[in-house]
């Protein structure tokens, strides 16, 4: 192992054009770490602090000197000359600096930064690639297979005005094809997407993660069917080579007064129960793979009732658990998910994703790493951790820069492990 020699944060652009922050970590051995940390447009309330300098004259409030400075003036200091293969201790470090439930006084962000960086440059100084480094200093079983993806290709929601109430819908694979065999399946999938979007006189611009987001539809249930069309059309067979996710992002369409979901664009308002009814039809007419965040976010009662009628299918938990394991826990306790989204900035350090991906691996449930909104970055990082923990899927959208890079890793990863 080699010390800590340097710690150095900056302000750079995240993928929807506001501010986020980059964390460069030197070792004495002159090995270096750098990392990007990603954060939400649609985020839950109970998320790590993505902290913001506040002023308006700068980026609308939305800057990150503050985080920067936090880094450069304390988080770095206090780290200077300890271990860099000290991930869990350096962490735990930082987390007791900060001091609160939430990191809201240093910001989520800026500690993050720091555990990524400082896991990067280690693996660096003992090169190996980052998958296996995580692997090595959190004693993960490597696993013979890859994730696969999971594509954002309709989205709506928070992330595409004037489209659909439910935010995202998405096309699994399914079977047993390599990382490079998956990536193609999904993108020739996207493209008769297209074609078919463009017969429907749907526009075919693009949302904050680099998928369709047609304006007009008249149901939530219409996208379901776009995509199982795209699938056939694309020569793969439904239920057999791909299926479809949905992610409903319900806190966003729940209105916390009336305690009611309003879909808006068929003019609907339904208690969780109802909702429940809603959904759950779709699971015999489609190919689904899995839900996603199908009730609000404390909405725990409905989670378990929705959780318990679904069977075996992957009910995953993303606002409810917001990659916490003490909810991840509850959840668990509870039967409210048997699955849960991975979301590093939604933790705030590296020790604390990996042990909830390890709670879900004891308990023989998915993990699914996942890109983030308005505010992705071209780090990778989610991808190794992803083959780290020998996650199922990773969740990313299929076009732009930000998204792209993602699915290029992995299939690098893929090339390194022959």
């Amino acid at each position: 192992m080699s010390k800590i020699k340097q710690i150095k944060a900056r302000e750079i652009l995240a993928s929807g054009g506001a501010p986020t922050l980059e964390v460069t970590v030197k070792l004495e051995s002159g090995a270096v770490g750098e990392a990007a940390v990603s954060y939400g447009a649609s985020a839950g309330s109970h998320e790590a602090t993505v902290l913001l300098d506040g002023d308006e004259k700068r980026y609308g409030g939305k800057g990150m000197l503050k985080a920067v400075k936090n880094i450069n003036e304390i988080i770095g200091p206090k780290l200077l000359g300890l271990e860099g293969g000290e991930q869990r201790i350096l962490d735990k470090l930082m987390i007791d600096l900060d001091g609160t439930e939430n990191k809201s006084n240093l910001g989520g962000n800026a500690i993050l930064g720091v555990s990524m960086a400082v896991a990067r440059a280690q693996a660096a100084e003992e090169e190996l690639p980052l998958y296996k480094y995580l692997q090595k200093i959190y004693g993960l079983i490597p696993l013979n297979t890859l994730p696969k993806p999971m594509v954002v290709m309709i989205e709506g929601g928070k992330h595409a005005a004037e489209s659909t109430d439910l935010q995202e819908y998405l096309v699994s694979a399914m079977g047993n094809r390599s990382a490079a065999e998956n990536v193609r399946m999904e993108m020739e999938i996207y493209e008769e997407l297209k074609k078919i979007l463009k017969k429907e006189n749907k526009s075919t611009n693009v949302g904050n993660e680099g998928a369709f987001a047609p304006n007009g539809l008249t149901s939530n249930e219409k996208p379901i069917e776009y995509l199982v069309e795209a699938i056939k059309n694309a020569g793969y067979i439904p239920g057999i080579d791909a299926g479809v996710s949905i992610d409903a992002a319900a806190s966003e369409f729940f209105n916390l007064q009336s305690s009611t979901y309003n879909l808006t664009i068929e003019n609907k308002k339904l208690s969780g129960k109802e909702l429940i009814e809603y959904f759950l039809p779709w699971l015999q007419k489609y190919p689904i793979v899995s839900f996603e965040d199908m009730l609000a976010e404390d909405d725990w009662e409905n989670w378990v009732e929705l959780t318990s009628k679904v069977g075996n299918m992957p009910n995953i938990a993303d606002d409810l658990t917001v990659t916490n394991l003490k909810r991840w826990q509850k959840a668990i306790e509870m039967k409210a998910a048997n699955a849960i989204l991975i979301k590093l900035n939604q933790a705030g350090t590296v020790s604390e994703t990996i042990d909830c991906c390890i709670e879900a691996k004891e308990n023989s449930m998915w993990t699914v790493p996942s890109h983030r909104g308005g505010g992705e970055s071209n780090d990778t990082f989610m991808v190794d951790l992803a083959v780290a923990v020998g996650s199922e899927y990773i969740k990313v959208g299929p076009t732009r820069g930000e998204r792209v890079c993602k699915y290029n890793r992995l299939m690098r990863i893929e090339e390194e492990l022959g």
